[in-house]
Order: C-alpha cells, then structure tokens, then sequence
C-alpha cells in the first residue's frame, strides 16, 4: 500500500500563483512563501469584505476513538468531489501543531488521495504562525515579570498572575514551575507554568479577530493578573497590545495551499478543540466565503466539543451561519464504541456497529438542535462488510438521516462524488441556525446547558470557589461571553474509557479561565491538560532524515 507521505510527494503541484487565480486572486493579493503557499494580504482580505458570502459546510466526527474517523480527509474529499461536480468550492482547516505531531497523533493535511499539500512543510513550520503566536504570548509573560522587576507601578500581586508561558510541544515537565530563582538580578520568584501554543488565549485571538485593528484591542483587553485590590490588569495596562500585534501582522493573513487535485485551501489558525475552541480563523473562513459558492470545514474532534465551540462560539462571535453538517463515521469506530477490542476490528460484527451507533445517534440529536440538516458520511475502509454498512444505514434510516459512503481516501474526489451531490441536496433543504444558549444566560449556567444537553450530564459540580470566580466575572461584565469546555475528547463525559452514548454523569468543572481578548471563558473539566505530555513512545524517536536528505517517520 501506497504511504500518505509517499502519495503526497509525488503531487503534481500547481504553481500557488495559478491556485490564487482560480479564487479571482491576482499576484499582487498574495504574498508567496516559496512557490507552494502563501499569504492572502491584508489589503486583499479588506477589499472582498463586501462581496456576498457562499454557503458554509462544517464537517465534524463521532467521538475519536483508535480505530480512526478521518474528518480531515473527509473534509479534504468533499471539497474536491465539489469541484468535480462544478461547485467552484475551497476548504479551511486548522495548522498542525508540533506536540501531537512528534507526539502519537501525527499531522493533520489528510490522509491516501484526499491530502493538502505540501504535507511536510503543513505538519512543521510551515509559515511560522504557531512561532509568531508563541512569541507574541511570551513576550506579554517577559513584560509582566519585567514590570514587576522594575518597580511594578500597577500593583500587581504576583500570587495572582494568571499568564503563563507557552511553546508548541508536549512537555509535562513545564506544567508547573517556580521561575526568577537566583536572586535579585532575577526578578521575583513566583509559581507559575507553560501551556501548549494552541491553548494560547492569544491562539484563539488571532482565530476570532476580524482585522488588525480588532487584533490589536483584542490583545489589549487580555487580562493578565489582579492587583492587591484584585482589579484586573491588562495587557494594554502593560503597553504589550501594540508590540503584540507587530509580532503577529504578517502570521495573522491566512495561508492559502492546495488538494493533490490542486484545488484551493485555507490552512490557518489552529486552536485544540479538547482545550480550546478547536476552529480554523475567522478571516480564513471569511475570504473563503467570499471567493466560493461553497467553503468546507471542519471542527475538531468529535462533534460534541468541535461542532458545539465552532456553532456556539466561532459561528456567535464571527456572525456566521452554516447551511449544512456533515457527520462523520468509520465502520471500525462504530465497532469500537460498540465494545469490540481495536484488535478484533478485522472480524464482521454487525451487531457491535448497531450499538456503536449510539454514539452516532446523539451527535446526529446534537447537530439537529442547533437547526443543522445532517448528513452521514461514512469515510469506507476495505474491510468493511455489507451487513455492517446495512446496519449503519438501518439505523440512519430509523433517525431519518442519509448515509453516503465515500471513498476519497483511495479515489480523491472521485470517490466522494455522491457525497458532494448528497451535500449540494441538503444545502438545499434549508436550515434554521441558533446556538445552543443565549448571551444573556448566566455563566455558571451556560456550563451546566452544555454539560446536561450536549453532554447529557445529570449536572456540573464545581467548588464554591469557581462559582465565585464566575459571578465576579458577571459582575466586571464578562457575563455575555460563550463558554469553551475543556475536556477529554474521548467520551461524552470526563472518563476517557467510557466510550459510546453515556449518560446521567457528573463533570466535575475544576478550574476556569478568563480569555477576556478572546471573548469566551474556559472550564476545564476532568483531568484534561492544557499542557499535554508525550506518550512512552513518541514519534519523534521514528522520525528522521533519510540518505536522500528525505523525511521519514513524520506522518
């Protein structure tokens, strides 16, 4: 068989000035980083505000489990079967993160013939946004801990910091750190630690701003810290914003690639959904909008954090409205969230698909309450059965949703063309978007609605600590921002054993986050991290140059 990074080698690329063209793009709204990608420029995003947008598709999964969905390649395929079909259509997706991928998810541009290229430069440094993002939220930690030094004019209590340092790699080891050890020289020794970039509420900043200027004051606005009256302190207190912006002008204008049917996409942003919002940016999904009939995206992970943060946070904040969902679902997971062993997948059992289907189930019963027609697309492995696909479409049938198998993954487009068609039709039927609480809704109860309807949750517990510290954020005017649940994205509830459609639990809600640039505040539920680890055996020990000077081991 025929690797991934084998396939995407072999590309017949397009010059990325020939891909801009075919968005009505001309050379001068593109700014290129060698001759495979680039960057759509600022006065170029400016110009297309007016122009009417085309129709929106999130693509979203089931709960990820080890067998595998393939969202990504299904959102990859879709938009070529699109195009092949003669919708003029563009995909969006998020930028890989270097953590997972020298860690044991790998990269994100794809899989087989439904990949984004180039994958290698995707998967590493690609444009240097995720630097840029790094550098921009450390220097705002360095300006903090050098105000301090200085004399700290703001009052700042430095017990109650609340900004930590980041980089873009597992590394449990910075979870907690006391840092300015060694004397005066160094500062004031305080605990503090690093997140992961993607948990960076500067990540999620640059993936909700609509233009520099809302950059820049959305920057401005993060809150860093209280002083010993326990009143915020921002980064625009700090004189931080301006310098913050600079750092990110050029990482803040979307990057523009292309399928291996050289079919444009957006690769921008890129916000873990298990701790974050889990959304490509709001400018990329703009331009696209304003270049296509047609924009395919995708959220992360399963539908219940991915969809729910795209269509409660992103859709709320950036004023979109999807036309349509595409639900995601592989013969293998179904088995899997019906009991059967990742060893034992190999075996028919289209009775472990039915009940698998449970989880299915809720995710449809999920995306319809936000007034989302859905659709099923069943991303086909070999080994997959006529009885076990009969059973996934009985079951379908039953909650009155279609099935359309695709195969992109060993056909391209081609393999995914009925797919396209199935989409175009439910785009047709109409939808009726709303979120899933209103602005008004009182925090503490925003979470709780999510926890009971989205997760099925008997309720959300929390210490009386964190229900204080989220009245006094009501009370400072916080209290219309949306809530981003940080959570494993292996179940429904915190236990990430507890597969299938569970129900009546309890989410323990152990800390929460004000992103006040951002606009939403994070709850993080369970023992899930913001600063992950790598596994006992990473991939970065497989990954290498070859004698050819070749990557192995990537992907």
């Amino acid at each position: 068989m025929t690797s991934d990074i084998r396939i995407a080698r072999a590309a017949n690329k397009k010059p990325i000035t020939e891909i801009a063209a075919m968005l009505g793009l001309e050379v001068g709204d593109i700014l290129p980083y060698g001759h495979d990608k680039a960057k759509i420029t600022h006065d170029a995003m400016a110009r297309l505000s007016d122009r009417p947008a085309g129709r929106l598709i999130l693509v979203t999964a089931i709960n990820p489990t080890p067998a595998g969905e393939g969202k990504t390649t299904t959102t990859v395929g879709l938009g070529d079967a699109l195009n092949r079909i003669g919708k003029r259509a563009t995909i969006c997706i998020r930028e890989a993160s270097l953590g997972p991928n020298f860690g044991m998810k790998g990269g994100a541009a794809g899989g087989g013939y439904a990949q984004i290229v180039p994958m290698e430069d995707m998967n590493l440094h690609f444009t240097g946004d995720f630097h840029a993002i790094t550098s921009a939220h450390n220097l705002l930690a360095a300006m903090i801990d050098n105000h301090v030094h200085w004399g700290n004019e703001l009052q700042i209590d430095t017990r109650r910091i609340t900004w930590r340092r980041v980089m873009d790699m597992n590394d449990r080891a910075l979870r907690d750190l006391a840092q300015g050890l060694g004397g005066v020289s160094n500062g004031f020794p305080r605990q503090s630690g690093f997140d992961i970039t993607v948990a960076s509420e500067v990540m999620a900043i640059l993936c909700l701003s609509s233009d520099l200027a809302d950059l820049q004051d959305r920057l401005g606005r993060i809150v860093i810290g209280y002083t010993w009256e326990r009143q915020p302190v921002t980064a625009r207190d700090l004189g931080a914003d301006g310098a913050m912006t600079v750092l990110l002008k050029d990482a803040f204008q979307p990057n523009l690639v292309q399928t291996l049917e050289n079919n444009p996409a957006f690769v921008h942003g890129g916000p873990f959904a298990n701790i974050a919002h889990g959304c490509n940016s709001l400018v990329a999904t703009r331009t696209a909008l304003r270049l296509s009939d047609y924009v395919v995206t995708e959220a992360g992970f399963g539908a219940d954090l991915g969809a729910e943060k795209f269509l409660d946070i992103k859709c709320r904040l950036g004023g979109l409205s999807p036309s349509a969902t595409v639900l995601v679902a592989t013969i293998r997971a179904l088995k899997m969230n019906g009991g059967i062993a990742k060893a034992d997948l190999g075996s028919e059992d289209a009775k472990a698909v039915t009940r698998g289907c449970a989880n299915l189930g809720r995710h449809i019963e999920n995306l319809r309450g936000f007034g989302l027609p859905v659709l099923v697309a069943l991303n086909h492995f070999d080994g997959d059965t006529e009885a076990e696909i009969a059973a996934l479409k009985d079951y379908c049938a039953q909650h009155g949703v279609k099935v359309a198998i695709a195969r992109h993954w060993a056909e391209g487009g081609a393999g995914a063309e009925d797919l396209a068609r199935a989409v175009v039709d439910l785009v047709e039927s109409g939808a009726d978007f709303h979120t899933t609480y209103p602005d008004s809704m009182p925090l503490w109860q925003k979470i709780e609605t999510i926890c009971t309807r989205i997760y099925r949750a008997s309720h959300a517990e929390a210490a009386p600590s964190v229900r204080e510290q989220l009245e006094q954020w009501e009370r400072a005017g916080y209290g219309n921002f949306p809530v981003c649940i940080a959570k494993t994205q292996y179940s429904f509830s915190t236990d990430p054993t507890l597969r299938g459609a569970p129900e009546g639990h309890v989410i323990p809600v152990r800390e929460v986050r004000l992103n006040a640039g951002a606009g939403f505040v994070v709850a993080i539920c369970g023992e899930i991290m913001t600063m992950p680890g790598l596994p006992r055996r990473p991939a970065a020990e497989s990954i290498r140059l070859d004698s050819d000077g070749q990557i192995e081991g990537l992907f």
